[in-house]
This record gives C-alpha cells, structure tokens and sequence, in this order.
C-alpha cells in the first residue's frame, strides 16, 4: 500500500536580511515513518520545521502540509492545519505556575471545550501513561528533571492526537542515559499513534535510533536522505565528516 506524504517542501529558500539560510530545501515525509533533520548548528534545522508548522514563510518555494499550501491558506484554515501538529520545542516551554498535569490539559482547554472534566482527565492520564510520567501529575515542572520535563512536554503536544509530531532538539543537554530514555519514548510515541514525525537534531546516536530515515542539511539545502544503515555507509565526504565528528574537511573549510 502507497504511502501519502504528509509534508512536502519543494525548493524552500529563507533568507534573513543578507543572510541566505535555506537555498533551496527538498524533503517529503510520508505518513508513520520519522525523518531526522542533521546538521550543524545554524545550518536552518529548526527554521526547517518552522516552515512546516508556518512559524515562517519561504521566499520561495512551497510548503504542503496534509496536501495544503500553508502560504495560501486563510488564517481559520492553517489554525486548522496546525491543530493536526504536535510540536515539542527545545526548551520544553512549560508553565511553571502549572502541575505537570495542568500543563498537558491546556490544549483541551482550549480546543476541546465540549469535553467534560472527567474527560480531560482521562484523556491528560492516557498520554502521560504513555510517556511514563503519570506519577508526576500533580508536581509542578521545577520539581522534576530536564528529562521529565521533555517527556512532560511532549505529553502535551501529543494530548489532541496530532498526525504529525516535531521534535526540536529534544535530547539537547540530557545526559546520554536520559536521551536514550528519550529517544525510546519517542520512538514508542510515533508508534503508539500512528504520527508521521520530524526529529531535528544533532546527535548522531538519536538519529540512528529513532529514524527511519536521516536527512542531512548543509548549505542550505538537504544533500543526503537515506535509511540509517545506508548513512553510515555513505561515502559523500561532507556526510562521512559530520558523522564521525571529524574536525578537518569539507565541512569546516566551506564553512563562514
């Protein structure tokens, strides 16, 4: 059975006053599978899926989302589109006067207004089951680690069932036995609700464990996409530098 893609950027350009971020970005998503965005800090990973849930707009070039041109769109039509999206941002962005709990009900609250109390209580339970962080419920975000804080976040960003996920960094400064927690509660995620999901990161490990496909950025455009097992393999030197951490080569001599 064909796949339908469910993200589809074609030929994205992003420029910032003089600087040119994106020349040029190609990459579909199809529905169940996860794509890894790499590449270095400040290559566009994160203006990336910043186009997909329309934070930004190209200057040129498409984004579709759902089979929808995002830049075409009425603003009632892309709140709509973006109610199908889940987006776990790099700093967790939860509220502090907030229980963990009342943190992953916000988006009921708001979106789900014919829901009775028991619910929203119910349906906030079933995702932080599925996160592992039931037991956390009632505690306000201070009072857990940085990696309950992500999976608290990504509870959220799960709670109305979105089709697809993005995840901004979000192993960035754990310790490598917490990321991997992370990496497997993601994995798990994507599985448990069928989402198409967008990771951007640059851990190497991460990406091998929880895609099923890597896409690499580098000068402004995706040069490499491709099965993790075939990553490694890849002799493309600027690839074959990035993922061994090598510190001479294409990629520090092309670099500003």
């Amino acid at each position: 059975m064909e796949r339908k893609p469910v993200v589809e950027l074609k030929g994205v350009k992003k420029s910032f006053g003089s600087q040119a971020v994106l020349r040029g970005v190609d990459l579909t998503v199809y529905e169940g599978e996860t794509v890894v965005i790499i590449g270095r800090s400040g290559s566009g990973k994160s203006v990336t899926i910043k186009h997909v849930v329309g934070l930004e707009q190209p200057d040129e070039g498409s984004v579709e989302v759902f089979g929808k041109d995002l830049s075409r769109l009425r603003k009632k039509e892309q709140d709509s589109v973006r109610l199908r999206l889940g987006y776990l941002f790099q700093s967790s962005a939860l509220l502090n006067w907030l229980t963990i709990g009342q943190n992953v009900e916000l988006p009921l609250l708001e979106h789900r207004k014919e829901l009775k109390g028991s619910e929203r209580e119910e349906t906030v339970l079933s995702k932080l089951r599925l996160v592992e962080m039931e037991n956390a419920r009632h505690k306000f975000p201070e009072q857990v680690s940085g990696g309950m804080k992500k999976r608290a976040a990504l509870a959220r960003a799960i709670v109305l069932d979105p089709a697809m996920i993005l995840y901004d960094e979000p192993t960035s400064g754990l310790d490598p036995v917490i990321a991997r927690t992370i990496d497997e509660v993601i994995s798990n995620t994507g599985k448990a609700l069928g989402a198409a999901q967008i990771v951007v990161t640059h851990d190497m490990e991460s990406a091998y464990r929880v895609g099923d496909r890597i896409a690499m950025l580098y000068e402004g455009k995706i040069i490499a996409c491709d099965t993790p097992d075939e990553f490694r393999k890849s002799r493309d030197p600027v690839v074959h530098q990035f993922i061994h951490g090598e510190t001479r080569g294409p990629i520090t001599e092309a670099s500003p």
